[in-house]
């Protein structure tokens, strides 16, 4: 086994950041409430990357939930285990050089932690957006129908209304969405990228 066979993890994510942008994965991971506008914004996002010349997977909430995460329900347990699998994923993803969009509600703290910390024992790049839209106007656009269900009493637990969701205190960036259009938004955050050296 050679020396670079040994690289231990400090090395190889410090070759990583010196690696042009192209190569360089990270997981972008874009939490807020349910119709914030998560999805949306990292498929513009992805589409902006990938005609940069950028290895890009968006991984959605909705798409895991259905393929990888079948079976999960929704309490507090479920989630934590539906959040870290993706957060596995990504990791994988992003150790290979692939910018991964995750936009994924992931409602509680420890759980974000728990991804960022699998990101850190790699020396994988992990970025945590807030997409900060506020509750009323993401019952305003109610993409799922879920805000009328819950007022109707037809479900219950949505998050930010009558389950928690426990807003980032600290995240790398967090995005105001009121009043403005997708392509500002993922502007900004494609700017964010290129100060970090990953766009």
């Amino acid at each position: 086994m050679t020396t670079a066979d040994t690289l231990d993890a400090g090395e190889a994510a410090e070759a990583a950041r010196a690696a042009a942008p192209c190569e360089r994965g990270a997981t972008v991971w874009l939490t807020g409430l349910p119709s914030a506008g998560k999805t949306t914004l990292a498929f513009a996002l992805a589409e902006r990357l990938r005609a940069e010349g950028h290895k890009v997977e968006v991984l959605d909430g909705d798409e895991i939930r259905e393929f990888l995460s079948k079976g999960l329900g929704f309490t507090k347990e479920d989630r934590h285990t539906n959040v870290t699998r993706i957060g596995f994923v990504a990791e994988k993803l992003a150790s290979n050089g692939v910018k991964v969009l995750a936009p994924v509600i992931a409602p509680y703290a420890d759980s974000r932690t728990a991804v960022r910390e699998r990101h850190a024992a790699n020396g994988t790049d992990f970025l945590e957006i807030h997409v900060a839209t506020p509750v009323e106007l993401c019952a305003e656009r109610d993409v799922k129908g879920l805000y009328a269900k819950q007022a109707a009493g037809e479900i219950s637990g949505l998050t930010g209304v009558d389950d928690p969701y426990e807003a980032p205190q600290d995240p790398e960036l967090r995005l105001q969405t009121r009043g403005r259009e997708v392509a500002e938004s993922a502007a900004e955050l494609h700017a964010f990228l290129t100060t970090r050296g990953l766009a």
